[in-house]
């Protein structure tokens, strides 16, 4: 589908419903036409900005034009849709015991734990001094953040991350390994099985708008990706600051948002590449100061 066609298309669709932005069946019945002809979500979101829809009204209507189809098709179809499931990142905590896990004697608090999606969230993942290290390690590398270019499997800049980064090679420095290595620890997952570590600022109005992190099979760069270690299993996201204002982790799936405070972290797993792990999040727009975030995702395989 070219953006030209698909904005025509859009524009026919929604014929006198941009003024206030009302999501009509018309357009509805256009977004799932589009979706069962095989067309990019990417695609179909930039045609529906192209005729004039604002970005989140945009995404809002596709997420739950698509969500109300999929329960139309009925629960035995989406089963039989369902790629399988592999082996995750998992912490060993017993819900019953102590809410404190100790990593070779660093003591790491769970705040919070959720089965369904699998999220937890750690206090103490790192100390206040490693936070302040890692900030003052990355910053004189940051440059303006890029998202993986599905087509081709590289990466780009994409206007729905609006914050600046670098990454660190895994095991780096001292401190950077060991960092990885009580993470691995922590999830049980090899420590070879990981990127390496990402660190990235946002300044006050910056934000990540709600994605996915497992790559789609559907996208004609995701088997070059796959080659270096397989699918992404798991996330663990570090707060290396309190930001001022603003900045949280959210589920939209869920319900669920995480306050960023510094050394706490948020880890959450996926065992397949699709929207029913409810694992879609995005980091809040920052209102007041600055936040700084280190990510460490996880492969099925040793990541190369």
């Amino acid at each position: 589908m070219s953006t030209d066609t698909a904005a025509t298309a859009t524009g026919q669709a929604a014929a006198g419903a941009r003024a206030n932005q009302t999501v009509t069946d018309e357009l509805r019945k256009w977004i799932i036409e589009q979706a069962e002809a095989g067309c990019r979500p990417d695609d179909v979101l930039q045609a529906m900005k192209t005729a004039g829809w604002d970005e989140d009204v945009a995404l809002d209507a596709m997420e739950e034009t698509l969500r109300a189809r999929l329960d139309e098709l009925g629960p035995r179809k989406g089963r039989a849709a369902l790629p399988p499931g592999v082996p995750v990142p998992n912490p060993d905590y017993d819900e019953g015991k102590s809410p404190v896990i100790d990593v070779d004697g660093h003591r790491v608090r769970v705040v919070m734990s959720m089965a369904d999606p699998r999220v937890m969230v750690f206090g103490g993942l790192l100390t206040e001094e490693e936070c302040d290290q890692m900030v003052a390690l990355a910053a004189p590398r940051l440059a303006r953040s890029e998202t993986v270019d599905n087509a081709t499997g590289g990466s780009e800049v994409n206007a729905a991350r609006t914050s600046d980064g670098m990454f660190f090679e895994r095991g780096e420095t001292g401190l950077v390994d060991k960092i990885e290595r009580r993470i691995a620890k922590l999830v049980n997952w090899p420590v070879e099985n990981g990127e390496g570590v990402q660190v990235l600022r946002y300044r006050p109005g910056a934000e990540y708008k709600p994605h996915h992190d497992y790559f789609d099979p559907v996208h004609p760069g995701t088997s070059r990706i796959l080659e270096r270690g397989g699918q992404r299993v798991g996330t663990v996201v570090m707060y290396l600051n309190t930001p001022e204002g603003g900045g949280a982790t959210t589920f939209p799936d869920v319900g669920l948002v995480v306050a960023p405070v510094k050394g706490n972290a948020v880890f959450f797993s996926y065992d397949k590449a699709h929207v029913s792990t409810k694992t879609l999040h995005g980091g809040a727009p920052v209102t007041a100061g600055e936040k700084w975030v280190a990510t460490k995702w996880m492969r099925e395989r040793e990541f190369k």
